[in-house]
C-alpha cells in the first residue's frame, strides 16, 4: 500500500499525542438507513447503513465500482435511493433536492471537476455564495437600492479569506481553465467551502495529484475539519492518506458494507485486505501506520 506521507500539521486546531478527539459525545449529523440504490438490474447499493458523527473526518474506500460515488450521491440528493432513508441533522432529507440540501448546509467537490472554465477564479468561489444572498424577485429592487453593495463586500471579504487559506491568492484573478489541474481542483474545494456547509463532500480530492499536491491538499482537508470545524466525507483511493488523516472508515464492496471501524481496525480486518488490498497473507504486516494526531470522535 502506497500513499503520500502526511507530515504532523500543528495548526491551531491540531491535536497533540495523549490529547482527545476534537469532539466528544459528537451527535450524529447524518444517517443512512438501509440504504439501496438500483439502476435496472444493476444493483449499485444494497443495505447500506451508517452514520457520521458531528465534528469526524469519516472516509469511504473501496475497490472501482463499489459504489462509493453513487453513497456520496444519495448523501448530496443527486440520486434519491431506490429503497432506505437518509437523515441530516435529524431530519429526514431523502426526498429533497441537492440546492435544497445545500441550503441546509451540505456541500461538496466532484471526482471530474465542474468549475466554470471561462471564469476567473474569484468568481467561481464567489458561485458557492449563491444561496447566501438574501434578495428574491419579490425583494429585489429594494434590495439593490439598500444593502447589496454592503453584502457583496461581505462575501467578498469571505472568500477572500477562503482564498488565503488555500494559498491560491496568486491565481484569484486568473481564469480557471488555464490553471493547472491541481490548482483547479484547489479553487472547487474553495467554492465548496464557500457554501459555508456543515457537512462537506469531497469525491476523490487528490485524484491525479502529485506527490507535494498531495500533501498540501490533505493538511488543507485536516485543517478544514479541525480549524473550520466542517465534517468532513471524503472519498479517496490513496489508502496512506485515508489511514493517516481519517477518523474513522466504511470500506464498501459491490455495493455492500463490509467494514467500518477506525483506520487500524479497518486495515487490520481480513475483509479489507483480500477485497481491497488484493492480500491473501493475514500474518503480513501493516504497510501504514496512524499517527496519535488523529482520534477517533467518539
Amino acid at each position: 500500500m502506497s500513499g503520500a506521507p502526511v507530515a504532523p500539521h500543528p495548526g491551531p486546531g491540531q491535536n497533540s499525542p495523549g490529547q482527545k478527539s476534537p469532539t466528544t459525545q459528537a451527535e450524529t449529523i447524518f444517517e443512512a438507513r438501509g440504504v439501496n440504490l438500483r439502476f435496472g438490474g444493476v444493483h449499485a447499493l444494497t443495505d447500506v447503513s451508517f452514520g457520521i458523527r458531528k465534528g469526524e473526518l469519516f472516509s469511504i474506500i473501496g475497490p472501482n465500482g463499489a459504489g462509493k460515488t453513487s453513497m456520496v450521491n444519495c448523501i448530496s440528493g443527486r440520486y434519491r435511493p431506490t429503497d432506505g432513508k437518509v437523515y441530516f441533522k435529524g431530519r429526514d432529507v431523502t426526498g429533497m433536492t441537492p440546492n435544497h440540501r445545500a441550503s441546509l448546509g451540505i456541500g461538496r467537490t466532484f471526482q471530474n471537476l465542474a468549475l466554470f472554465g471561462h471564469m476567473t477564479v474569484l468568481d467561481n468561489i464567489m458561485v458557492g455564495r449563491h444561496h447566501l444572498l438574501k434578495n428574491n424577485f419579490l425583494t429585489g429592487p429594494l434590495y439593490w437600492l439598500t444593502g447589496a453593495r454592503k453584502e457583496e463586500l461581505a462575501h467578498r471579504r469571505e472568500v477572500e479569506e477562503i482564498i488565503d487559506f488555500l494559498e491560491i491568492q496568486h491565481v484569484r484573478k486568473a481564469t480557471a481553465g488555464t490553471l493547472s489541474y491541481g490548482l483547479r481542483k484547489r479553487v472547487e474545494l474553495a467554492r465548496a467551502i464557500a457554501l459555508k456547509p456543515d457537512l462537506i463532500l469531497l469525491d476523490e480530492p487528490m485524484a491525479g495529484m502529485n506527490l507535494e499536491e498531495k500533501e498540501d491538499m490533505a493538511r488543507y482537508i485536516v485543517d478544514l475539519n479541525e480549524e473550520f470545524g466542517m465534517t468532513v466525507v471524503m472519498i479517496e483511493h490513496d489508502m496512506g492518506v485515508v489511514m493517516d488523516i481519517s477518523h474513522r472508515v466504511m470500506v464498501l464492496e459491490f455495493g455492500k458494507k463490509i467494514a467500518e471501524g477506525r483506520p487500524e481496525e479497518v486495515l487490520a480486518d481480513p475483509r479489507v485486505r483480500r477485497a481491497y488490498l488484493g492480500e491473501d497473507d493475514e500474518e503480513e504486516e501493516p504497510v501504514a501506520a496512524v499517527p496519535p494526531a488523529r482520534k477517533e470522535v467518539a
